[in-house]
């Protein structure tokens, strides 16, 4: 619960109130990165290569979904983080997230991603970090998100819970 009340109450002193188009890390995460000769950076721009972002999701297995929907997901979207790893003038996209929301009470993240070479590194707490931050700045106060099983761990160590006080999601599907 500390995570949320630092969050809630504006007292996480990590989290600067300064951003610009991108951002770098800290060095700690920087350091944590294997032969990472650059930089990562953060930015919340959505004019990126959606074909880039592709290959980003297809490096983690994920099913193809047409561009054209990838974009109208993007534009509709109420918070887009992309991170970047930056060596030299050549900037390489390894992670993106997202989340929609009704701009006043709730959001909802999507398409967390980090690529295969990045993960385990700590750039995956950074990039969801990102993400409360803005939702946060924004006045929202319940985020909530779908996980697979194998990523329940990771969410949790953020401060998210499964079903908390023992709410259910129901869903909708068209019929097939």
């Amino acid at each position: 619960m500390g995570f949320w009340k630092n969050l809630f109450s504006g007292n996480d002193s990590s989290v600067s109130d300064q951003r610009s188009k991108f951002r770098s890390v800290s060095n700690s995460i920087h350091n944590s990165v294997p032969n990472c000769d650059g930089e990562i950076l953060f930015s919340s721009d959505r004019d990126l290569d959606l074909y880039e972002l592709e290959e980003l999701c297809d490096s983690v297995g994920w099913s193809r979904r047409p561009i054209r929907k990838v974009r109208i997901a993007i534009e509709h979207s109420f918070v887009v983080v992309t991170m970047w790893h930056k060596k030299g003038s050549f900037k390489r996209l390894i992670g993106f997230a997202r989340a929609t929301s009704d701009h006043a009470f709730n959001a909802t993240v999507w398409d967390v991603v980090v690529h295969p070479e990045f993960q385990g590194r700590g750039l995956g707490k950074e990039l969801m970090r990102e993400v409360i931050y803005l939702l946060r700045k924004e006045d929202i106060s319940n985020i909530s998100l779908f996980a697979d099983g194998h990523v329940v761990t990771f969410y949790q160590q953020l401060g998210f819970s499964p079903d908390p006080e023992g709410i259910k999601g129901m869903f909708w599907y068209p019929p097939s």
